[in-house]
């Protein structure tokens, strides 16, 4: 059952951060934050974390460092299993919708590291 971004559950969520007060207010000051989910608090850094770094690998990438495309490339996958984890934990069921772009994304990353480990 989902709950809304009350005050407990962002201090629950932020208590972990270096300066929870600081996490606290950022979250609060974000309009979205009022008809958050524990699914979306619990997706949205990992997911936003996967996106940075594959816009990072596709730069190295295209300065053919390969190393550091495949490290983050498998680094932002590990975000997505994060992701995947998190939402587990709260005893939440995805959309079969979600869960198939899950997957696919999954089946994509995992393809562009075996070719990215053909360069190396």
């Amino acid at each position: 059952n989902l709950v809304s971004a009350n005050d407990t559950l962002i201090k629950t969520q932020c208590h972990n951060a270096e300066v929870p007060e600081v996490c606290i207010q950022c979250v609060k000051s974000d309009p979205r934050s009022q008809s958050a989910d524990k699914v979306g608090i619990a997706a949205t850094k990992e997911l936003s974390d996967a996106k940075t770094n594959l816009t990072t690998a596709m730069d190295r990438l295209k300065s053919k460092d390969y190393d550091q495309t495949n490290y983050l490339v498998n680094h932002a996958l590990q975000k997505e299993f994060d992701c995947k984890k998190n939402v587990g934990d709260l005893q939440y069921t995805l959309p079969t919708t979600v869960l198939n772009d899950m997957t696919l994304y999954e089946e994509l990353s995992e393809a562009a590291m075996r070719i990215i480990d053909r360069f190396l």
